[in-house]
């Protein structure tokens, strides 16, 4: 492929991935697969990276660049206000007497929306491109936070408009499902839960790796629209109108309403539709829809006089707590659960809570047989607020953590600064399924065929208890099980044994260790190169490693600490898996401890090519240049990279000096 081929695959391939990205978040009438969506965005990556074909606005930026050591601050050219709130009817209809107090006879409008518990955040477009995103900030300043808003795919990067400059307000926010799903994940990690989808949104917008934006479920709605000429659209429901066709996701439930009856109408009806809603409301907002009076309203220093919100009571109930169980987790967490007798709250039957940790049941002094207040944190998790009657005679004792697994018995662990209590028995019950997905997925052993339904059926039929079994499988124990015929038995035997082929770096991923995902696998490959050096190492060699902290290395300690985890190990290693770096992967120790950063098109080797050899001679690449980059391998159409290196003074190569260097 050369470049002018290349230019037009990109620019076919960000024409595809754009439309299957508004098919799927604003459409919900997705027309490729995942998978087919994966692939063509790797493709993408690939021709950019090799071609030097990065331009502004390909969606390959929304996986984010290189961290903010900060956040600039920008001054919003209208300001941010927030809104005066009311819970009651009275106070709704104060406000419906105030606007019609100073509007006199006029015709009016009201526009009723709902009010998104999220984070607010403005848009700047600038010719059709996404120039600028930034944060409420205190009203007037805000935080400029354009990268980390690019890796939401439902902002558009690109809008087809001849309006010269829009500035666009909406809501960043994360449906209930996607919530409970990162506050599972930061469970396991030992993190502490976010306490509603509103904080764990504003939090992640504030991160200052990009590349971790993107991994969070963030979601986009657009509530206003600010133009410099606002006569063409001179209501709030022309410019939602408007906002729908450029490309930005509204919300359907929006109503115009000539009357405070007809707003209570609707209030009555969204306070019963909100529990069925895939993401959390907290109100209605109500606004003049007419722009040419809103500026007679006025505003106060802190909200305008035009619009107001209503913001909905959080619900909660009492109920009996008539037990505290243990839930094991699938990496091992155990976490308290209050079975409680049944109640209706926020639309649901709730019989269980979440308690978290032992500490937070010692705080809020939670015993079984309590009278307990429960509240759907976020509308979303049950959780106890607090105790009714705490000083009543004949309470049960204070709860206490036991000290074995309630599913196996083992003794229970914790790391230093955790208050979750594991257990780290690879063999668990509740854990060996999912122990086993892991070892089996496509980033670890990779064995293929081996899907959930499969992993199921042998764990039913006692065929394993952990991965270490999957390489004592013959044909004939697997041809039984349901749709397993004899071709595919022979296929997934096939693909077992193809798995010990894997390198170290897999293998070591694939165990199962807490904190220690693909990168930090490969680093801690790279740097003891065998399994048994792993296995002997301190807590102190492995923090030597620019990568491990404490609490990876803590981590790591404890798993192989562990007798049935050796036991495992014993198992692969005798099942002939890969326990040393081979050859392949390891050509020379040349480049040991030097990094480089790659930049523009080199003459032979593409960007994978060469940070492989640069990995395999002991080196190691990083995507930006700074005071610690040692080299800069440069090719053609070299950009900023080049420049900052010349100023910083970093070694500039190219390829054939690069290649001289590693004796190739």
């Amino acid at each position: 492929m050369n470049k002018e081929e290349a230019k037009a695959r990109a620019e076919e391939l960000r024409q595809l991935i754009e439309d299957a990205n508004r098919a799927y978040y604003q459409e919900a009438k997705p027309f490729i697969s995942d998978q087919e969506f994966d692939e063509a965005l790797e493709e993408l990556q690939i021709i950019e990276s090799e071609f030097n074909l990065n331009v502004d606005g390909s969606p390959s930026q929304r996986v984010g660049g290189k961290p903010s050591s900060d956040f600039p601050n920008v001054e919003h050219p209208q300001p941010m206000l927030s809104l005066d709130n009311t819970y009651n009817e009275d106070e709704l209809r104060d406000f419906d007497r105030r606007v019609r107090d100073i509007l006199g006879n006029i015709e009016f409008t009201y526009a009723v929306e709902m009010k998104f518990d999220g984070a607010s955040i403005r848009l700047r477009y600038e010719n059709g491109e996404f120039r600028l995103g930034a944060t409420r900030g205190d009203g007037s300043m805000g935080d400029e936070i354009t990268k980390n808003l690019k890796t939401i795919s439902d902002i558009p990067l690109k809008v087809d408009t001849d309006i010269d400059i829009l500035e666009i307000r909406g809501e960043a926010y994360m449906e209930k499902e996607a919530f409970v799903r990162l506050n599972e994940y930061r469970d396991e990690q030992g993190l502490q839960p976010f306490a509603n989808p509103r904080n764990s949104t504003a939090g992640s917008l504030k991160m200052q790796d990009p590349r971790e934006v993107a991994r969070r479920p963030i979601r986009f709605f657009a509530f206003d629209l600010l133009l410099e000429d606002q006569s063409e659209y001179p209501t709030q429901k022309s410019k939602m109108d408007l906002l729908k066709k450029l490309g930005f996701p509204v919300s359907k439930h929006f109503k115009v309403c000539r009357s405070i009856d007809e707003i209570f109408s609707v209030i009555e009806e969204w306070d019963t539709v909100r529990h069925e809603l895939p993401y959390e409301i907290d109100g209605v907002v109500i606004k003049v829809n007419e722009d040419r009076y809103r500026d007679e309203l006025g505003s106060t220093s802190k909200a305008p006089r035009w619009a107001i919100a209503y913001k909905f009571e959080a619900e909660q109930a009492s109920t009996l707590l008539e037990s505290i169980t243990l839930q094991v987790g699938r990496l091992g967490k155990i976490t308290p659960v209050a079975e409680l007798k049944a109640v209706q709250l926020a639309g649901t039957t709730v019989k269980r809570a979440s308690l978290h940790n032992e500490d937070e049941i010692l705080r809020k002094d939670i015993r079984p047989g309590d009278t307990v207040v429960i509240e759907k944190a976020g509308e979303i998790i049950p959780q106890v607020l607090s105790v009714v009657n705490p000083d009543r005679e004949g309470r049960a004792p204070s709860f206490s953590m036991p000290d074995n697994c309630p599913a196996c018995s083992e003794k229970l662990e914790k790391l230093d600064d955790e208050v979750a209590w594991r257990c780290i028995n690879p063999q668990c019950p509740p854990q060996v399924r999912e122990r086993i997905k892991h070892f089996s997925s496509r980033d670890a052993m990779d064995i293929d065929g081996l899907g959930e339904a499969i992993v199921e059926q042998l764990i039913d039929a006692d065929l394993i208890t952990t991965y270490a079994d999957l390489y004592s499988l013959k044909k004939q124990d697997l041809i039984p099980l349901e749709r397993m015929a004899e071709k595919s038995a022979q296929n997934l035997i096939d693909a077992i044994q193809k798995s010990k082929e894997q390198p170290l770096e897999r293998l070591i991923y694939a165990i199962g260790i807490r904190f220690v995902g693909k990168t930090v696998a490969k680093d801690l490959a790279s740097h003891f190169k065998s399994m048994d050096n792993l296995m002997k190492s301190t807590e102190e060699e492995m923090t030597q490693i620019d990568s491990i902290g404490p609490k990876i290395a803590e981590s790591v300690t404890l798993f192989f600490g562990h007798e049935k985890n050796l036991q495992l190990i014993e198992q692969l290693r005798q099942a002939g898996l890969n326990f040393e770096m081979s050859k392949s992967d390891v050509l020379s120790n040349v480049l040991e401890n030097k990094r480089f950063v790659l930049t523009g098109t080199l003459p032979s080797l593409t960007r994978k090519d060469a940070s492989e050899l640069i990995e395999k001679h002991g080196g190691k690449t990083s995507s930006s240049v700074s005071s610690n980059t040692d080299f800069l391998l440069a090719g053609e159409s070299a950009g900023s990279k080049l420049t900052k290196a010349q100023k910083l003074g970093v070694p500039i190569l190219n390829e054939k000096e690069f290649l001289e260097m590693i004796g190739e």
